[in-house]
């Protein structure tokens, strides 16, 4: 009996033993599961993690590449800036050195108008390695017809005496009142009111003109500034005169180029404007223009206005006959007098000037001077001989003779002192607009001088040598002798000073620079007035128009 329990008692141990074993192993066998699933999900979530930071990794990776390669171009660019600023520069210097040749020797080389050998893509530095790396220079200015209407490009320099000296205007009226306001009110869309406001900005009095202005305006403006009253240092200093905007000044021409881009004609008012007017009044003036007062040997030429006599009577005779210089020293004792009447003549009378020596201890009757050599044309002065008679001195420069005789007047005498002569106006480069101010031309000899005019003067085979002074109106008979008279203070035929646009660039075209100059030819070495960096406003001066370019 007590055998048979304990039996039982075994049995029932080993069953609930057996049931616990069975119970824990499909409990280990749950929580492996769960545990294999666990790691798996584990796994998946790693996976998704390192795939994102694989995605992030190489964004930051593509970023940090593209941000390189735009820091290496930055960089290229900049360093193309800076080199071909330095071609610019050179340009510069190339186009000094090339105006301090004598005439005829720039002439022989193509002249300056527009010449591309001379002008258009000099190499400066060259690698022969690498054609994208030698970097030129282009000497460009725009081309324009008589109208003045842009009409593209060409390779060469700009006359400044082609266009209004605003600075010298306040000279002109001394010769004749409102002659300044004349000349501007031939610039498109000028007004009296701005006229005489530039006038009363660049004279050097604070009295106001009819339509003009001086301090009481601008001192009531916010802020308050005062007038130059005196010569203006830039054309943008005319965006302070009244009335004065960068749409009457620069136009249609936003970067200043002077050519009228495509991009510049974009959401503007091109169709109400008339086509000299695309460029503004940046086309038509300037602040610099002067020629040279020298003779063809780079000496002085003698002034008939000295007011030392004794020493203009030593000039004269270093370079004419007594029949000269008797002739202009009597004048500048007696001044004008009479022609001779047909009984003078016949009395013999009318005398040769070499024969009646000027008494230069004598007072001058009135203090005589000449406004221009061509008051010597067929005048006549009044003296009287021993026997107490009047004698009739003829002038060396007659019909008869002009053309050889005002020739050599005009290649050796002045009414001017120093070495240069500012601000007349160059008619052989002139546009129309600007001929149309000039006192004393009318549309009738405005049209005659745009047709026969030589426009490139840099012709080495052009020998009429009348038509290197502005006297060949005269001498062709297009004026007559008190027209001449008249424009003689205000015209010229070339100017000694110019600008040039000198871009310095290279093969593949990038980091082009742009440099604009004013160069004054009338000293012994040519000089810089007026010099601006123009890199910041963008051009249409691409490579192709430039030259040099790469080829394909």
């Amino acid at each position: 009996m007590g055998k048979s329990n304990a039996r039982n008692s075994c049995v029932a141990n080993l069953t609930r033993d057996s049931r616990w074993c069975s119970i824990s192993v499909q409990r280990l066998a749950t929580s492996d599961t769960r545990c294999r699933q666990h790691r798996e999900r584990q796994s998946g979530v790693l996976l998704l993690i390192v795939l994102v930071t694989v995605v992030f990794m190489t964004l930051a990776a593509l970023t940090f590449m593209s941000l390189m390669q735009v820091e290496e171009q930055a960089s290229r660019v900049l360093a193309r800036r800076v080199q071909s600023k330095y071609l610019a520069d050179s340009g510069v210097d190339y186009t000094r050195l090339f105006l301090s040749a004598a005439r005829q020797d720039i002439h022989a080389k193509g002249g300056l108008w527009d010449n591309p050998t001379q002008f258009q893509a000099i190499p400066a530095a060259i690698d022969l390695n690498n054609l994208e790396f030698t970097g030129r220079f282009t000497v460009v200015a725009p081309a324009m017809n008589d109208d003045g209407i842009p009409e593209g490009y060409r390779f060469g320099l700009v006359d400044e005496s082609s266009k209004i000296n605003l600075n010298a205007l306040p000279f002109f009226d001394k010769w004749t009142p409102g002659s300044a306001r004349q000349i501007l009110m031939s610039l498109p869309e000028m007004t009296e009111e701005i006229a005489d406001s530039i006038l009363d900005w660049v004279d050097e009095d604070n009295e106001e003109r009819e339509f003009g202005t001086e301090s009481g305006y601008y001192s009531g403006l916010t802020p308050a500034y005062a007038p130059k009253n005196g010569p203006l240092d830039s054309l943008d200093e005319l965006l302070l005169v009244r009335g004065v905007t960068p749409e009457l000044l620069f136009s249609l021409d936003t970067n200043r180029n002077g050519v009228l881009d495509t991009e510049e004609t974009i959401d503007t008012n091109a169709s109400s404007l008339d086509a000299d007017q695309y460029l503004g009044w940046a086309n038509y003036i300037t602040l610099f223009s002067k020629e040279s007062n020298l003779n063809d040997e780079g000496l002085k030429r003698v002034n008939i206005n000295g007011e030392d006599l004794d020493q203009l009577n030593d000039d004269l005779k270093s370079a004419f006959n007594d029949q000269w210089t008797n002739f202009i020293l009597q004048f500048r004792l007696h001044g004008p007098g009479n022609a001779p009447s047909e009984q003078d003549e016949e009395d013999g009378l009318v005398q040769e000037a070499s024969a009646f020596p000027p008494d230069l201890g004598i007072e001058p009757e009135e203090d005589f001077r000449f406004a221009s050599v061509v008051d010597l044309v067929n005048r006549w002065v009044n003296v009287e001989n021993d026997d107490g008679q009047t004698v009739y001195l003829r002038s060396p420069i007659t019909t008869e003779t002009i053309g050889l005789s005002l020739l050599t007047g005009m290649k050796q005498l002045t009414v001017y002192e120093g070495e240069s002569i500012p601000g007349r106006i160059n008619i052989m480069q002139a546009p129309r607009r600007v001929l149309e101010g000039i006192p004393g031309l009318d549309t009738e000899l405005i049209d005659t001088i745009i047709q026969v005019r030589e426009f490139e003067l840099d012709d080495p085979e052009f020998l009429d040598l009348n038509r290197n002074y502005e006297t060949w109106l005269l001498t062709e008979f297009l004026v007559d002798v008190p027209t001449m008279q008249q424009l003689m203070p205000y015209i010229c035929v070339g100017g000694d000073v110019y600008n040039a646009e000198v871009v310095g660039y290279f093969g593949d075209g990038i980091g082009t620079s742009r440099a604009e100059a004013v160069i004054d030819t009338t000293t012994e070495v040519p000089r810089i007035l007026f010099w601006r960096d123009k890199t910041r406003l963008e051009g249409s001066f691409s490579v192709e128009i430039l030259g040099g370019q790469l080829s394909n």
